[in-house]
């Protein structure tokens, strides 16, 4: 307690506030990490510099506030505040009340839509799948066998009658495998349904496919080697619209829903306070 009253006392005096020094270790500590982390993808030149600079700014933090924190005294002007009101009654808080903001679109799908979408499209993807086993004369378990060929290190090396035979297994895998992708791209699909609310056939069934074929374009050789070796890439992108048509078609079905309109911000948030909302006018009913 004497130590504080020394130090009011102190401020009081001098009209100065003791405040920590500031200081640029931090910094360079931040900048040799990050240095650090990028000689790993390029040079391990660039990690060696990386690794001075972090323990400079090691060496420099720790000299900054070892054995005593550095300061430095600050001017304090006091402002003598007085608060006084004559008002008898609260003052209502006026919320631009020339402007109403409206959120926009006025009515969107929710997000509800794009999971019944995605599980529609599950069901037009699997039919052009099986299709193509057999125009492809194969079989209609060749494409099955392949969706999940990367969970089988035999199939690396397997021929195509052996792909294209019956096995149990892939199928059990498939089915499952096959359903949570779609409903992860219908998830997606209806998160994006607000940025083009009233064409969800043009997003499902264009924008999205081509997103989605040049996403597992770049990534299926390290995903699933074998299907990227034996992939029909035409047939994948017909299957592929196929899937966004079938999903557009089945959320342009479904009801839309409001946004929120014209509420004010301190309203959205949860804010309880007298004034946010209109008075009510005589002889209105209080709600």
């Amino acid at each position: 307690m004497e130590n504080q009253s020394n130090a009011g006392t102190t401020e009081t005096t001098t009209g100065t506030v003791s405040m920590p020094a500031p200081t640029a270790w931090p910094i360079v500590l931040a900048f040799g990490l990050t240095t650090m982390a990028a000689g790993m993808v390029t040079d391990v030149s660039v990690t060696v510099l990386g690794a001075v600079l972090a323990i400079a700014g090691i060496v420099g933090w720790f000299r900054a506030v070892l054995p005593h924190e550095a300061h430095e005294s600050l001017a304090v002007v006091p402002e003598a505040g007085v608060f006084a009101t004559t008002r008898r009654e609260v003052n209502r808080i006026e919320i631009a009340p020339e402007l109403v903001r409206a959120w926009l679109p006025i009515e969107i799908y929710p997000v509800s839509a794009g999971v019944k979408g995605g599980l529609a499209g599950s069901v037009a993807m699997a039919l052009l799948a099986v299709t193509y086993g057999l125009v492809s004369r194969t079989s209609i378990w060749y494409p099955i066998n392949l969706l999940v060929a990367g969970f089988f290190p035999q199939a690396v090396n397997a021929s195509t009658a052996r792909l294209a035979a019956f096995d149990l297994n892939a199928l059990l895998l498939a089915i499952p495998l096959h359903l949570i992708m779609s409903l992860m791209v219908g998830l997606l699909y209806g998160a994006m349904l607000p940025m083009l609310p009233r064409s969800p056939i043009l997003l499902g069934g264009f924008v999205a496919p081509v997103l989605w074929s040049g996403l597992i374009y770049g990534v299926l050789d390290i995903v699933n080697p074998v299907l990227n070796h034996r992939i029909n890439w035409l047939w994948f992108v017909i299957s592929q619209f196929g899937f966004g048509l079938v999903a557009g078609i089945v959320v342009s079905r479904q009801e839309r829903v409001y946004t929120g309109q014209a509420v004010p911000f301190m309203v959205r948030a949860g804010m309880e306070a007298s004034g946010l909302r209109d008075a009510p006018r005589d002889g209105d009913e209080h709600r």
